[in-house]
């Protein structure tokens, strides 16, 4: 037998040996072509590292304590998200995607339900309390959400006083959130129509609590942070982005916003009653990680403002539905509760299960199939705590999503990790990618 084609043991283990780690392979030939490539260091930071905001990795060509390229290496915490909502009633779907962004679920859930609300054609059928209802949560998720990317933010600068109290008014606004649907996160409460359930008692009166402590507890990080000549030296003129790079990118949130151009999905495209809110766009105008830290910081007081008026039109909506009248698209079918708070009542149980097959078949096909949704694609996006957040719905007319895909900012934002990092130091590549505030489970779906 010829033995021609095999290769001698000289040939593998002699000449030039390449370590490829994710680019083209004429880049990497060229490159290791020159005369100083024995120069180069190539470092991999993450994704098992504290300070990458995450299972992130990093590729760091380093020359000295100087970072000469970075490259990202994402996909860690891929979970096929927007694949497993095609095998998935439309409302199941919620309970999918409201996963992605973690930090931001109500976020998630809001751009898919939008979506599925314009193909039904329902939008202008949505109570006026469930439209509250979802500003009030999501501006609490903003809160929830900017307070972590403080927090992280410090702690990976050494500023472990900030990340404290970052967690510790995180953990009040996870309270209202288990008050109010029950979890502290992944919630699924927002359905096509509505919300799950109306607001429990006292609910608001814990609402207007925490808003009085937080305009008590906010001006502390104005007081560690704001003029600390050691947090300014750290985050000024670091992780430099202008204008024309943002746009170029297609980067949005608080990235774009630092630059001084004021676009925000509220004002621009409003959604649920966003133009019918008093509060103003926060900017900055120096392009740089501190710039950022800044517009998240005034970006809290002005999600506490809208707070105080959804709160106030609560108030007036006592008793008000929650759920589209439409029976054929409002589940639960049922909004109030069993006694234990779980299940409905037994009233729905009793009409049900006791006096009305219609009803029972209706409850039964509505859980087990779904309702249908014309054909047709809507993409509706919102302003998530890091830019715009879309959801490209598609339907073919059934009971379930033909394709859902979603544009998640920190995918996007991401992007500028490269243009932030190169030709800076290792140290500051860390407070770039903080001021990015990627969420990973967002970007890998």
């Amino acid at each position: 037998m010829s033995t021609d084609f095999y290769a001698d043991s000289a040939d593998t283990s002699d000449g030039k040996v390449f370590t490829v780690s994710g680019q083209d392979w004429d880049e990497i030939a060229a490159g290791m072509g020159d005369n100083d490539a024995a120069e180069r260091v190539v470092v991999n930071m993450g994704p098992q590292h504290p300070s990458t905001h995450g299972v992130l990795r990093l590729i760091l060509e380093i020359e000295g304590e100087t970072v000469t390229e970075a490259r990202c290496g994402i996909g860690y915490l891929h979970t096929g998200i927007e694949k497993n909502m095609e095998f998935r009633s439309w409302t199941q779907g919620v309970t999918f995607c409201t996963r992605m962004d973690y930090l931001s679920p109500f976020y998630n859930e809001m751009t898919y339900v939008l979506g599925v609300e314009r193909l039904l054609d329902i939008e202008d059928q949505i109570p006026e309390k469930a439209q509250v209802m979802r500003v009030l949560l999501m501006e609490l998720n903003r809160i929830s959400s900017h307070l972590v990317c403080i927090a992280t933010g410090g702690m990976e600068i050494g500023a472990l006083t900030v990340m404290t109290i970052g967690f510790r008014e995180r953990e009040l606004v996870l309270d209202l959130f288990e008050l109010i649907t029950g979890l502290r996160m992944n919630h699924a409460f927002i359905r096509p129509g509505g919300v799950a359930q109306d607001m429990p008692p006292g609910a608001l009166d814990q609402i207007r609590d925490f808003v009085a402590l937080m305009k008590k507890r906010l001006p502390e990080y104005a007081a560690l942070c704001n003029a600390n000549p050691i947090f300014k030296a750290r985050l000024e003129n670091v992780g430099h982005l202008d204008l024309e790079g943002c746009m170029a990118l297609g980067l949005t949130g608080p990235v774009l916003r630092s630059t001084g151009y004021g676009f925000d999905l509220r004002k621009a495209q409003p959604y649920c009653g966003y133009e019918t809110y008093d509060f103003d766009v926060q900017t900055w105008d120096t392009s740089d990680s501190y710039g950022r830290f800044r517009v998240r910081l005034n970006e809290m007081w002005e999600s506490l403002r809208i707070i105080e008026q959804a709160a106030d039109r609560l108030a007036r909506l006592e008793g008000a539905p929650v759920m589209v009248a439409d029976k054929k698209v409002a589940w639960p079918s049922q909004l109030s509760i069993g006694s234990d708070g779980m299940g409905n009542s037994l009233d729905h149980i009793r009409h049900i299960m006791g006096e009305s097959m219609e009803a029972l078949i209706h409850h039964f096909k509505l859980v087990t199939e779904g309702f249908r949704v014309p054909a047709g694609q809507a993409y509706v996006p919102v302003e998530s705590p890091r830019g715009e957040l879309g959801a490209h719905v598609v339907s073919d007319g059934g009971t379930r999503p033909f394709r859902a895909h979603f544009r998640d900012p920190s995918f996007n934002n991401l992007q500028a990790m490269g243009v932030m990092s190169e030709g800076g130091q290792i140290a500051d590549v860390i407070v770039a990618i903080a001021s990015i505030d990627p969420v990973m489970g967002g970007v890998d779906r």
